[in-house]
Parts: C-alpha cells; sequence; structure tokens
C-alpha cells in the first residue's frame, strides 16, 4: 500500500494558529480512498464599544454583551471549519464514480462541559459521468450560487472576519454578509457539462428549505406564535464558468439562483400564509493569480435573499422583520 501524506501549514496576523490539510490516498482494490482534512484553532481578542441605540443585528458588527461587557477572549475556529472527509472513486463500465462524506467537529465549546455543540456534517453525495459527457451529482454538499465567492475568499484558510467574539464558536464568518452570500449546504441534484476548452456550466435543483424568524424558533406550548418562512418548490442554481492557465492563470465566473418562497404566521392551532415571492440572485466573479500575487473581484445583486443567507429566509439575516415584508 503506498500513502502519499500531503502537509500544509498557514498562519494569520494577531491569532494563534495552525492549519494543517492532509490526503492520504489509499488503493482498495478496484477504489481509491481519500482521507482528508484540516485543523484550525485561534487564539481571538475583542474590544467592542456600547452601542448607541441597543445591540447591533445583522451583518459581522458586534457590540458589548449582554451584561455590558465589550472585552472578550475566544478560542475558536476560523471560516473555515475544522474538516475530516472521506472520498472513494473507482471507474466502473466507463463511467467515473464517487463518493463523499465529511464532518467537521470543534475544537472548541464555551459550555461549562466543553463538548455540547453538535459537529457540523456539510457532505454526503455521490457522483457519476465521464468526461466525454459530464457529471451528475447526488446529495448534500457546496450549494451552486455564490459556491465560488467563499471558495475564493482569502480569509476562508485563516480566523476570517474576527467577528464572532462567541466563545468556542465553530466558525467564523469571512466576508459572508460583507461581500457574498452564504451558499449553504444542500441537498442538491446537479449536472456539470465537461470541460469544454476551459468552459463548463452547472445546473442544479436544490432542497426547498424552511425556518421561523424572529425570537422564537418554533412553536412551543410556552412561544403561542412564530412567523416562518418555506420554498413552495425546489431551489433553482445555476453556474457557467470559464478557466485559463498561463503566466495569468485564472477564472470567471456566473451564477445564479430562484427560489418561490411564502412568508406565513404559525401558531399552535393555526397557520396563515401572509405573503408569497420569487427570491432571486445573480453574481459574476473573476480570480486571477500572476506567480504569487491573486486578486478576487465579486459583485451581486438579487431581490428577497437577504444579505447573510439566502432563499428569502431573514431570520437568518439578524433581523427582525415585519410579517410580510420581503428581504431585498
Amino acid at each position: 500500500m503506498n500513502n502519499k501524506i500531503k502537509l500544509a501549514v498557514a498562519g494569520a496576523v494577531l491569532s494563534a494558529a495552525s492549519i494543517a490539510n492532509a490526503g492520504i490516498v489509499i488503493p482498495a482494490g478496484d477504489w481509491t480512498l481519500d482521507i482528508n482534512g484540516n485543523v484550525n484553532a485561534f487564539a481571538t481578542f475583542h474590544n467592542n464599544d456600547k452601542v448607541k441605540g441597543g445591540p447591533i443585528t445583522g451583518g459581522i458588527a458586534s457590540g458589548e454583551d449582554a451584561v455590558g461587557e465589550g472585552s472578550s477572549q475566544s478560542i475558536n475556529t476560523g471560516l473555515l471549519p475544522a474538516w475530516l472527509g472521506f472520498t472513494g472513486t473507482t471507474r466502473q463500465n466507463d463511467v467515473d464514480v464517487s463518493f463523499t462524506i465529511s464532518f467537521q467537529p470543534n475544537v472548541s465549546d464555551g459550555h461549562v462541559m466543553g463538548d455540547i455543540l453538535t459537529p457540523l456534517n456539510r457532505q454526503a453525495f455521490v457522483t457519476f459521468g465521464d468526461k466525454s459527457w459530464g457529471t451528475v451529482k447526488l446529495g448534500k454538499d457546496l450549494g451552486v450560487f455564490a459556491g465560488q465567492a467563499i471558495l475564493n475568499d482569502m480569509t476562508l484558510l485563516g480566523v476570517g472576519a474576527g467577528g464572532a467574539n462567541t466563545s468556542g464558536a465553530q466558525t467564523t464568518l469571512g466576508g459572508i454578509g460583507t461581500g457574498y452570500i452564504y451558499p449553504a449546504w444542500k441537498g442538491q441534484i446537479s449536472y456539470t457539462t465537461p470541460n469544454m476548452n476551459g468552459f463548463s456550466a452547472t445546473i442544479a435543483i436544490t432542497n426547498p428549505n424552511q425556518g421561523f424568524f424572529g425570537n422564537a424558533t418554533t412553536v412551543t406550548s410556552s412561544v403561542t406564535t412564530a412567523t416562518e418562512l418555506y420554498q413552495d418548490r425546489f431551489g433553482v442554481e445555476g453556474q457557467v464558468m470559464y478557466e485559463f492557465t498561463g503566466d495569468v492563470a485564472g477564472k470567471v465566473w456566473a451564477s445564479g439562483a430562484s427560489y418561490d418562497v411564502t412568508m406565513g404566521t404559525v401558531s399552535n392551532t393555526t397557520s396563515a400564509n401572509d405573503d408569497s415571492y420569487t427570491a432571486s440572485v445573480y453574481d459574476i466573479g473573476a480570480a486571477v493569480t500572476m506567480g504569487n500575487l491573486g486578486l478576487v473581484g465579486y459583485y451581486y445583486d438579487g431581490e428577497g435573499v437577504g444579505t447573510t443567507m439566502m432563499g428569502g429566509f431573514t431570520e437568518f439575516n439578524g433581523a427582525s422583520v415585519a410579517s410580510g415584508d420581503e428581504e431585498t
């Protein structure tokens, strides 16, 4: 058995951090198994001013906590959580087949017991295809729209934005909510074309998600009403991309998404639909490298998609909006 181990270490200014990305490739009959992952931990220090008019909601800005304390320290993961992934690949009957399963444990936990946070499980998907006709993916993976934005965020392997002053946070936000919308990890069925002289395209349907916003996360015996948003159909997401190599290498991409969203008031006994609308969004971006210099430019625009999480779910934006308000 031949094992190939790759190790990379990255650091961040003003933070204590170590990151190890390892890939162990193991032949197993007709299959090849790749075990990969990283561990990153940062000691962060925060000094927040008092906020006039109350706490800040939305984005990554933060003020004093609930007891008026402005200074805090924490040990957290960065924008990229600690990661352990397993990928198996094979070629059977002239078809490339693979599976990927991953989970993301925490490196710290703010609870007195130190072990109550639930690990993340972000990937569980299979693919099959061939370079002559493309690839089909089924399962849970990073969303198509805005996926390139976070994958090209320079803080991905670092502390991120450092805005999360909660001890033991699973991740920090990076540019999420300040430069791009979080693509999220979604159940999906997608098709990607073959690489055609650098050009490729992906189209996907994603799981219709739902959630509550405001102070209520669900309707219980003590919480009699809450406002819920849910998608009425599969989300539709797509992307086109052109990649090029040479002394100046990089890629240019554009992607978009569309969701039908209904906002309603839910109680212990009744429910009512207050508003329905279509949430739509598009983006365009470019990433270019010249030697050791890398540049990324990105722009997005949409309606009904919020600013931090998309799909029309304003509760993830941290804002308390009135029932029936469409987030722009």
